[in-house]
């Protein structure tokens, strides 16, 4: 059995999880046990010019819904971002998301250094 490395949920993320509908709370928190075992989930992928920094990316019917983590931060795995994509075009995060994220995984560097 591996150890599981504990999450972190920086700001609003699990409120905001627990907000979401059924099918995407399920496949983002299994995609996050999955992170947490040390492994990748399939739905995941690097968030572009954010290092170590990645998105798991569901879809529910017309809607697509996206969670945002950082791993390399100490011994967690840290939850910034849980929110329902608006912008129907393109696949680019929008820009008061990826403010939004780069404050919070500024925390999480914090919160990491102090523990």
């Amino acid at each position: 059995m591996t150890d599981e490395k504990p999450i972190v949920w920086i700001g609003s993320s699990l409120d905001d999880l627990k907000d979401l509908p059924q099918k995407p709370r399920r496949d983002i928190g299994y995609a996050l046990s999955v992170v947490q075992r040390g492994d990748y989930p399939h739905n995941a992928k690097p968030l572009k010019s954010l290092s170590g920094v990645y998105e798991i990316r569901v879809d529910d019917q017309t809607d697509t819904y996206r969670g945002v983590y950082a791993v390399n931060l100490g011994d967690a795995i840290y939850v910034l971002h849980v929110f329902k994509k608006k912008s129907k075009k393109g696949t680019e995060t929008p820009k008061q998301d990826m403010d939004l994220i780069r404050n919070r995984l500024r925390i999480a560097k914090e919160d990491a250094d102090e523990t």
